[in-house]
């Protein structure tokens, strides 16, 4: 993967940072407060960090996007996004869920396996392989990890604080109802 130009914004659940690259966004950390994830430190570490136009106008689409969506305005994001850094397996199924779990939907782990194997290359695994694809999905919230879950609940969610951000989302999208504590200014 090339350099990644990163922009930060603030959102209902919590400080996000995103890394663009000129062929697309690549990567959405949550951030904590303060500082960075564990992920976009190692990434910084590792040698990314650089910056170019077009990334530069990538990021503004991106933060543009994002702020939308958290604003109620934006039900699907379309920006071109950087695949390279991504398995087989993993772009496979996460292609396959950016295009067919729609904003206020959600899919159990093993109906996305089942879309996956029905898909362009055709890749077969079992549900459990599809949770640590979600739980290493470079681009959370852009493509919606948060609308998989388990067939006898929500399941995991390793964005942000972890699973009441997946159960924010989902009320956020209208795929659950409201708790009596859910509040539309952040988890």
């Amino acid at each position: 993967m090339t350099e990644l130009a990163w922009a930060t914004l603030s959102s209902p659940v919590g400080p996000l940072a995103v890394g663009c690259t000129p062929a697309g966004v690549a990567r959405l950390y949550f951030r904590a407060p303060g500082g960075a994830s564990r992920r976009e430190t190692a990434q910084a570490s590792a040698g990314q960090g650089g910056t170019g136009q077009a990334s530069t106008g990538l990021l503004s689409a991106a933060r543009d996007q994002l702020a939308e969506y958290f604003a109620g305005q934006r039900r699907h994001f379309d920006l071109p996004l950087d695949w390279s850094g991504c398995s087989r397996a993993q772009h496979q199924v996460l292609s396959v869920l950016y295009d067919s779990v729609g904003y206020g939907e959600t899919a159990t782990y093993g109906d996305l396996a089942q879309r996956a194997v029905a898909g362009p290359d055709g890749i077969s695994l079992p549900a459990r392989a599809i949770g640590r694809i979600m739980g290493s999905n470079p681009l959370p919230l852009i493509v919606p990890c948060h609308r998989v879950v388990a067939g006898n609940g929500l399941g995991g969610y390793s964005g942000g604080t972890g699973i009441e951000i997946k159960r924010w989302l989902l009320i956020f999208e209208g795929a659950l109802p409201a708790t009596l504590d859910w509040s539309p200014a952040g988890a």
